[in-house]
């Protein structure tokens, strides 16, 4: 007897052509049949889809649970959202030092307490990367590696002299480092080289062993931040957005390409690209160093809104929201497959962290960061279906190309042997977004308000229904990802 059978579905399936008419049947959690019409009879239980497009389980590949609350908090609500849209299983970037556990030291103390405080807390799958941040780490990175943790970073480029939220001084303890650390270019490259060596001591696992890197150039970020404030000509996400300038990340992309092929460094990621000079750069690397597999990602935020966006200091993020020019660079590259794969870069920044009571309009003030992870999936496939673009092109950009980046391999296709993870969407829906019906405890979006087509309605987990009628179903039975996953 199946588990479940899902009756009436119309599949989009990544790497293929066209949406099929077809039943599934689900066992011990996976995809055991997938035919035309399976009878009632050889299922437990039957939940009928009524012709709603089947899209496998979404994974967002770059989140930041637990960055502005500890991970036990933050994961119920956050994992409740993601699940609401579709998502079903959340990769988060973590490091040591301030933010997530708030504790510096060992990886062989911080993961298996990240780890404990994770087990039991998700609505959805979850995984983690690990950013060697203190020079002792980077000897640790090949006990990550055992604990399921292949790709090391987010890199963050600029956090040298720039804060998560402006120019600081203060880095040193604000990373927990430890005296005579630095956390500059030549920790960087010795990360490269420690992963390349990785690469070549586990050649089965070289495949999911990478770096990914945040691109922006610190010494740009704080002239320019202290020219942008000082002629006080631009404020706002414009503002923002030039005081964080698209060439910043072109430069520290370059640095990038350089120092993983002086590695021997066979596998990088350049993190959420949002503008063409980024774009033109990170093509230069792939051109100058085709020993380097180069990935390219961008994120529902930079595909969605622009420095017009309504919502002001609340789209604050790193990189900035950019132009709407841009925006219409980075759907090309999309169309044409350049930007391979997208994330939303998910963290929930509460209202009353976000920005400063007194002044919420003030981008300076604002903390950097938001929420969407839910809004992936519906996002996605609203505009770039009304760009031209396949539901099974959408299938690849958030669930395909992600589980085989970050080796996620039992999921991202609706095919015999994959985890039955599956995201029910009625594509004639169109609805509004409105923070106020998020299960996120942000308590805001910048998205607010933006038109979609296209609405998640049930969302199953390894068979298992865990959002369905606007509600979450089920327990928190989201189990961690031990990559790579057969």
């Amino acid at each position: 007897m199946l588990d479940l059978l899902v009756k009436n579905v119309r599949i989009a399936r990544p790497n293929k052509r066209g949406l099929k008419k077809v039943d599934l049947g689900i066992q011990g959690g996976r995809f055991v049949r997938i035919e035309p019409a399976i009878p009632d009879s050889d299922a437990k239980r039957v939940h009928d889809a009524h012709g709603l497009l089947g899209f496998p389980g979404a994974i967002d590949a770059h989140t930041h649970v637990g960055i502005y609350r500890h991970p036990h908090e933050d994961a119920p609500s956050e994992s409740a959202a993601a699940a609401s849209g579709g998502v079903t299983a959340l990769l988060t970037y973590v490091r040591t030092g301030s933010l997530y556990l708030n504790m510096g030291g060992s990886e062989r103390t911080f993961f298996p307490e990240l780890l404990r405080q994770s087990r039991g807390r998700y609505h959805v799958d979850y995984g983690y990367h690990v950013s060697p941040i203190e020079g002792g780490q980077i000897a640790e990175m090949d006990y990550l590696l055992k604990q399921g943790a292949p790709n090391f970073g987010e890199v963050f480029m600029f956090y040298g002299l720039h804060g998560l939220h402006g120019v600081s001084d203060t880095q040193s303890r604000w990373l927990m480092l430890n005296e005579g650390d630095h956390y500059d270019l030549a920790h960087f490259d010795f990360i490269c080289r420690e992963a390349a060596r990785l690469q070549d001591k586990y050649p089965a696992l070289a495949p999911y062993i990478q770096v990914s890197f945040h691109c922006e150039t610190p010494e740009i970020l704080r002239a320019y931040e202290h020219r942008i404030r000082t002629e006080a000509k631009l404020d706002g996400l414009k503002g923002y957005s030039a005081a964080r300038p698209p060439h910043s990340e072109a430069i520290a992309i370059s640095i990038v390409g350089a120092m993983a092929h002086a590695a021997g460094l066979k596998r990088v990621n350049i993190l959420h690209i949002t503008s063409r000079e980024a774009m033109d750069a990170a093509l230069a690397c792939r051109t100058a160093y085709p020993d380097v597999d180069f990935g390219f990602e961008t994120t529902a935020g930079h595909l969605l809104l622009d420095t017009d966006c309504a919502q002001g200091a609340l789209a604050k993020v790193n990189p900035p929201i950019r132009s709407r020019a841009d925006v219409e660079y980075l759907w090309e590259r999309v169309k044409d497959g350049t930007l391979e794969w997208v994330i939303t870069d998910h963290a929930n920044c509460p209202l009353d962290q976000k920005v400063d009571a007194a002044d919420a309009d003030n981008v300076w003030k604002a903390k950097a960061g938001f929420g969407g992870t839910e809004f992936l999936l519906p996002g996605i496939y609203s505009e770039a279906t009304r760009r031209g673009l396949s539901p099974n092109r959408v299938a690849e950009l958030v669930s395909w190309v992600p589980s085989r980046r970050f080796g996620v391999l039992n999921k991202g296709d609706i095919a015999e042997g994959f985890d039955a993870d599956l995201a029910l969407l009625d594509p004639n829906e169109t609805w509004t977004v409105r923070a106020a019906d998020s299960l996120s405890q942000q308590g805001y979006t910048p998205f607010e308000g933006l038109a979609l087509k296209g609405r998640v309605k049930t969302t199953f987990l390894r068979g298992r229904k865990v959002f369905d009628g606007g509600k979450i179903a089920g327990g928190m039975s989201g189990r961690y990802l031990k990559r790579p996953c057969a």
